[in-house]
């Protein structure tokens, strides 16, 4: 009896120190009940692989369809991170350019605006286009509401283009001439319909700063809306086609052809002349204003 109690303390002795070892070395926990709570953590964080992205699509006012890609992630532990979101957009009026020029058509009497000296502007036709990279700043993170609103930086560089007929109009003349004014020289077409094509061309780039806000829906959908301006140096061009093919010129006593190299310099100086007022107007004009609402998507 006393050799099996020897036996039994000596065994204890033994066997107890290698799972002391092993206690120290899994912290108290057993192989299987330490892998248990590596994955009850993973799963309470909730964390997908897409959280933060974020994209959108809508109307720029300027632009036409408006769409956007990005990541801001409100759930970030960082103070700062959390506040910061970045967006890549672009927009183009080609998926709804008939639509437009058809709207424009009906707005505009059926003989058109008149411009000057008998000059009417018919078939007005735009087309626009934009891309631009985006930082947001949150200044109230993921407060309730208030969160919504942010302050953008960044830079666009666009096209914006406008086409339109130039026509003789009006009740004081014939159907086989029409008379008009450049730089307050007379001229006059034999025959009717379009005589010249005004043209507009604004090709900007530059800086934005704009504001807006994010507004929740359910669950990520929310109504995103941006107004802003691109400070640029580069203003829109306009330019006039005027063919001299049946043009005539009043030279004071008589309608002569304009049909010789010097008459044709003297219609380019006129079109620059009558131009030059309205192309200083556009030259004080250094933004082009960006206005965009539509439905975004945050994950």
């Amino acid at each position: 009896m006393k050799l099996l109690l020897i036996g039994g303390f000596v065994g204890g002795l033994t066997v107890f120190p290698v799972y002391a070892k092993y206690d120290d070395i899994y912290g108290g926990k057993i192989y299987g009940e330490q892998y248990d709570f590596e994955i009850d953590s993973d799963i309470e964080t909730g964390e997908s692989p897409f959280q933060g992205l974020q994209f959108g699509t809508g109307i720029s006012g300027t632009s036409g369809i408006n769409m956007f890609l990005g990541y801001a992630n409100k759930d970030l532990p960082s103070f700062w991170l959390k506040r910061i979101g970045l967006r890549f957009d672009f927009a183009t009026t080609i998926p709804v350019k008939t639509t437009i020029n058809n709207e424009i058509k009906r707005a505009i009497d059926a003989d058109g605006i008149e411009y000057d000296g008998g000059l009417f502007v018919n078939n007005i036709g735009i087309s626009a286009k934009h891309t631009a990279a985006m930082i947001d700043f949150y200044p109230f993170g993921n407060m309730w509401f208030f969160g919504g609103w942010r302050i953008t930086g960044g830079y666009y560089s666009g096209n914006l283009k406008v086409n339109a007929d130039l026509t003789g109009g009006g009740d004081c003349f014939s159907d086989s001439e029409i008379e008009f004014e450049l730089s307050e020289k007379e001229y006059k077409y034999i025959g009717d319909g379009v005589i010249g094509i005004a043209k507009a061309n604004w090709k900007y780039r530059g800086p934005y700063l704009g504001t807006g806000i994010d507004v929740g829906i359910f669950a990520g959908l929310k109504i995103y809306i941006d107004a802003g301006v691109v400070f640029t140096n580069k203003t829109a061009m306009l330019n006039f086609d005027i063919p001299a093919v049946g043009l005539q010129k009043w030279d004071g006593y008589s309608w002569v052809d304009v049909d010789s190299d010097t008459l044709r310099a003297e219609l380019d100086e006129d079109i620059a002349d009558a131009l030059a007022d309205t192309q200083s107007d556009l030259d004080k004009i250094n933004f082009f204003p960006i206005v965009k609402v539509g439905f975004m998507y945050r994950f």
